[in-house]
């Protein structure tokens, strides 16, 4: 791992600068939103610690931290959902990510075998009622 990251400065060089000073949150983590570089389609939203997010920018290749499992992961590795890195963004005060990716393996990105994470909407019924309605993506 050899990215390293800049101090976090004023407000208007956060905002403003050259240099990328990510914020990470209390739990060391910034939110990272995935999206397929050729559609713009969004694929998933995970989190990053530093190791991550150095990995990614080292290599080309998505790496995630697993909330869930508290451990680094490269995405792909038991999947085959690959995602090769085509460009990152920030968002303006440095506290997001944004990979825009090339899908590999069969393009998916959800361990439910959805192509995106995002496969339900949320719709409100006549009674009031908010309902979650599944693509079938």
């Amino acid at each position: 791992m050899t990215a390293t990251f800049a101090p976090r400065g004023t407000k208007t060089e956060i905002e403003e600068g050259k240099a990328f000073a990510p914020k990470f949150d209390a739990e060391g983590l910034i939110v990272c939103i995935t999206t397929e570089v050729e559609s713009g389609d969004i694929l998933m939203v995970a989190y990053m610690n530093r190791e991550s997010l150095a990995l990614t920018l080292d290599t080309g290749v998505a790496h995630y931290w697993s909330r869930s499992r508290q451990e680094l992961w490269r995405k792909g590795d038991t999947s085959g959902q690959t995602q090769s890195v085509v460009e990152i963004r920030t968002d303006c005060d440095q506290d997001a990510v944004l990979l825009k990716v090339r899908a590999g393996g069969d393009g998916k990105a959800c361990h439910t075998g959805r192509r995106s994470c995002f496969y339900r909407r949320i719709e409100t019924d006549a009674a009031g009622s908010h309902l979650i309605i599944d693509d079938k993506a």
